[in-house]
């Protein structure tokens, strides 16, 4: 599908499509580098990891139609991003679209870097800087998460239409006209989707400061004394 979330089997030129690959290994090579360290030195977390994935596989596969004729979905990028860092982040979200593309058919292999860049680099990125950003501004604990699900969300569906866009300029308007165009297309589905995947987010992380307070205290997500509530 021309405007979905994750771009399809060889949609976009190969040129772009090996800029994005380019892209998006080296933070994969970091990625893979620091969850080797993150497993050896913690084994316990292997758990947490491999649910965090699993979150992530099943938001990002739900494709919901839009009335603008895209199709969008949540990502659950956020919460990996929360809780192990944007590098991590980045080899979840590549494992993911891989089994998408080979088993759903969501997004394709030439594509697979690009996609990556939107959903697993940029997505990550700014999911990180606002939880730590609201966290410095003193905002509260579930604040911070729910900025960080939604606007990473939107992040990455940002990506995607500007990845679009420099694909695919407008003949008349060029760059801009084509970004506001892959903009509008996204948005009215998209927005919505933000804010349930950050009130979604909120719940599933207040179970984990139930259930997994010491893992989160060992990634550096939770500080003693602090709720997520606060």
């Amino acid at each position: 599908m021309i405007f979905a979330m994750h771009i399809a089997e060889g949609f976009l030129p190969l040129g772009w499509a090996a800029f994005w690959w380019i892209i998006c290994l080296p933070f994969l090579w970091l990625g893979l580098r620091s969850i080797s360290k993150t497993i050896q030195h913690e084994p316990r977390l292997k758990i947490l990891l491999a649910l965090t994935g699993a979150f992530v596989f099943i938001l990002s596969a739900l494709k919901i139609p839009s009335v603008t004729g895209s199709c969008s979905h949540p990502t659950g990028i956020g919460l990996c991003a929360i809780l192990f860092g944007p590098t991590i982040s980045t080899v979840i979200g590549v494992i993911v679209l891989l089994f998408q593309a080979l088993l759903l058919a969501h997004g394709g292999l030439t594509t697979l870097g690009a996609n990556a860049t939107s959903m697993a680099i940029v997505g990550p990125l700014v999911s990180v800087g606002l939880y730590w950003l609201v966290l410095k501004m003193k905002g509260p604990n579930w604040l911070a998460v729910f900025c960080a699900a939604a606007l990473g969300d939107l992040a990455t569906y940002c990506m995607t239409a500007l990845q679009l866009a420099l694909a695919f300029p407008d003949p008349a308007g060029g760059f801009m006209a084509a970004l506001a165009k892959f903009m509008g297309i996204f948005s009215l589905t998209q927005i919505p989707l933000a804010i349930s995947e950050g009130i979604l987010t909120v719940i599933i992380f207040t179970l984990l400061t139930t259930y997994s307070k010491e893992e989160l205290f060992q990634l550096g997500v939770l500080v003693k004394g602090v709720s997520v509530n606060d």
